[in-house]
C-alpha cells in the first residue's frame, strides 16, 4: 500500500512504525473472512482492511479523529485473527494500538463514555479497588432488568451488572516466594495480574501448586502488577506504560538477583502484551529498552513453560471430554496453539474443538463492557459452537474468556445447557495431584482420590 506521510510526520516514531505496517498491506482482503465484526456486520469499514484505510487517512491528514473513525476502530476487538490470516505479515496490532492512542488524544467522546473509560482504566488494574467495586455490584446485579432502553449507557450498564459475579472469591495472600518442592529445577516469576486475581484467585494458586510440585521456585514480586494491557487497548498510553515499566523493573531485579528461567503468564491477554514490551519501549533510553527486551524474551504462557518442562499427570484419566476454547490472544497474539491441547490430552482428557475456533468469544478485555451488543452476539455464537461438541466442560487460558463464557445461557438460546468453564492450568494441576476445580463439583469422574474442590466463593 502506498503511503504519503511527510518527512516531518515520519520523525514521530509511532507514525514511522505505522507507516511500515501500512506499506506491508497489499489490501488483498483475506483478513475479512476471519474478522468477527465483518462476519457479523458485513460492513467493509468493520473489517481490518476497512479500518486500515480509515487509520491511514486519519494519520496522513494529521487531523483529529472523526466520529466515523472512532466508531469503526472501537468496534475492533483486537482479536488479531487478521494477523493469523494475513499472507503479507501485516502487524495490525501495532497499527490499531497506535490508532487508539491517537483517538484518545484527538477526539472528545461523550461524557458518559469518558467517565466509563476512566472508571474501567482506574478500577480493573487495581485489585483492591476492583474487589470493592464487585462487592457493590453484587447488590445492584438484580436491578439489571430494570434498566430500560437501547442507548449505549443503558446497554453498558446492563452488561456490567450481568458480568458482575454473584459472589466474590476470597483473596488469600499470594506471598512473594514459593519454594520448589524437593530439588530446585527452575526459578520463574509469575505475573499475578489484576482482574484475574480478584475474579478467580484459584488460577494463580493452581499455577503455583503445579510449578512448585515440579521443582520450580515461583516468585511473585510485590512491585509487579497489571501488565498494562487494559489501559493500552483503550488508548490510555501513559498509565499503560507506567504499569509495564513497574513490571519490567521488578522482574529485572529478580533476574539479576537470582536468575529467571521464565516469566510465566497464565492470562493470555496479558501474555501478548508482556511479549510486546520490547516494541512498546523501543524508543526508551537504552538501559530501559534492554530491560524491556529481556522481559519480553523471558515471557511464556504457562502452557509453553509446562510443555518445555515435561508436565506429567499423576492421577488416572478422568473420563471427561474437554471443549478447548483457544483464546484469541493465545492463538493469534502469541501463536500458541498446540501446547494447551497436547497437555490436556496428556493429562487424560478427551479434547475436542468447536467450529469457528478462530472467532472471538466477545470478551476482548473491556470490549464486552464497551460494545455489549456485538459482544453478546459473539458470545451466543461461541457458546452454540462449544455446546455442539457435546463436551463435559470448557477449558480456556484467559480470564476474560472464562468470564465471558460462564454465567447464564444467552437470551433466547435453543440449548440452555450450562457447561463448567475452567482454566486449563486448573485442570492440569488437578491431574497432577492438586484439588478438583470447584466448577466440576458433582460431576461424574473416574479420577481417584479426589480432594475437596478448591476455590470456594464467599
Amino acid at each position: 500500500m502506498q503511503t504519503n506521510f511527510t518527512a516531518e510526520q515520519l520523525r514521530d516514531p509511532d507514525t514511522a512504525a505505522s507507516n511500515q505496517v501500512l506499506r506491508t498491506c497489499v489490501h488483498c482482503g483475506f483478513c475479512t473472512a476471519t474478522c468477527p465484526t465483518f462476519v457479523l456486520l458485513g460492513d467493509e469499514l468493520d473489517s481490518p482492511r476497512g479500518r486500515i484505510y480509515l487509520i491511514k487517512d486519519m494519520l496522513e491528514a494529521g487531523r483529529p479523529a472523526t466520529k466515523e473513525v472512532v466508531q469503526h476502530v472501537d468496534r475492533c476487538l483486537s482479536c488479531l485473527a487478521c494477523m493469523t490470516t494475513c499472507p503479507s505479515g501485516v502487524n495490525y496490532m501495532h497499527l490499531v494500538d497506535h490508532a487508539r492512542t491517537y483517538i484518545e488524544r484527538t477526539y472528545r467522546r461523550p461524557w458518559h463514555e469518558r467517565a466509563l473509560r476512566r472508571l474501567l482504566g482506574t478500577l480493573l488494574p487495581r485489585p483492591a479497588l476492583f474487589r470493592a467495586a464487585l462487592h457493590g455490584a453484587r447488590f445492584a446485579r438484580p436491578l439489571a432488568g430494570l434498566i430500560q432502553g437501547d442507548s449505549p449507557p443503558a446497554q453498558r450498564l446492563r452488561a456490567m451488572l450481568r458480568l458482575a459475579p454473584r459472589s466474590v472469591p476470597a483473596a488469600p495472600p499470594l506471598g512473594e516466594t514459593h519454594p520448589a518442592q524437593g530439588a530446585r529445577r527452575g526459578r520463574v516469576a509469575l505475573l499475578a495480574g489484576c482482574a484475574q486475581q480478584v475474579l478467580d484467585p484459584e488460577i494463580n494458586a493452581a499455577t503455583i501448586r503445579l510449578l512448585t510440585r515440579l521443582g520450580v521456585e515461583v516468585l511473585v514480586p510485590r512491585q509487579a502488577g497489571c501488565c498494562g494491557a487494559l489501559n493500552h487497548h483503550m488508548g490510555q498510553h501513559d498509565p499503560a506504560m507506567a504499569f509495564a515499566r513497574a513490571n519490567i523493573e521488578a522482574w529485572n531485579a529478580e533476574a539479576e538477583q537470582g536468575g529467571l528461567d521464565a516469566i510465566v503468564v497464565n492470562a493470555s491477554g496479558c501474555g501478548t502484551t508482556v511479549k510486546d514490551y520490547g516494541f512498546m519501549f523501543r524508543t526508551a533510553d537504552p538501559a530501559l529498552r534492554e530491560k524491556a527486551e529481556r522481559v519480553a524474551g523471558l515471557a511464556l504462557d504457562i502452557t509453553e513453560f509446562l510443555a518445555r518442562f515435561g508436565y506429567a499427570p499423576t492421577r488416572p484419566a478422568p473420563d471427561l471430554t474437554v471443549a478447548y476454547h483457544s483464546a484469541c490472544s493465545l492463538q493469534h497474539g502469541q501463536r500458541v496453539t498446540a501446547e494447551p491441547k497436547t497437555l490436556l490430552a496428556r493429562a487424560g482428557f478427551r479434547v475436542v474443538e468447536p467450529a469457528e475456533g478462530h472467532l472471538c468469544c466477545g470478551s476482548a478485555g473491556t470490549y464486552n463492557l464497551l460494545q455489549p451488543e456485538i459482544a453478546a452476539r459473539l458470545r451466543a455464537r461461541k457458546l452454540g459452537n462449544l455446546l455442539a461438541t457435546r463436551a463435559d466442560l470448557i477449558a480456556a487460558g484467559n480470564i476474560g474468556c472464562l468470564t465471558q463464557l460462564g454465567g447464564d445461557p444467552p437470551a433466547g438460546a435453543a440449548d440452555t445447557t450450562v457447561l463448567p468453564v475452567v482454566h486449563t492450568v486448573a485442570l492440569l494441576d488437578w491431574m497432577a495431584g492438586g484439588p478438583m476445580p470447584a466448577a466440576l463439583a458433582g460431576r461424574s469422574t473416574t479420577a481417584a482420590a479426589l480432594p475437596v474442590p478448591a476455590g470456594a466463593a464467599v
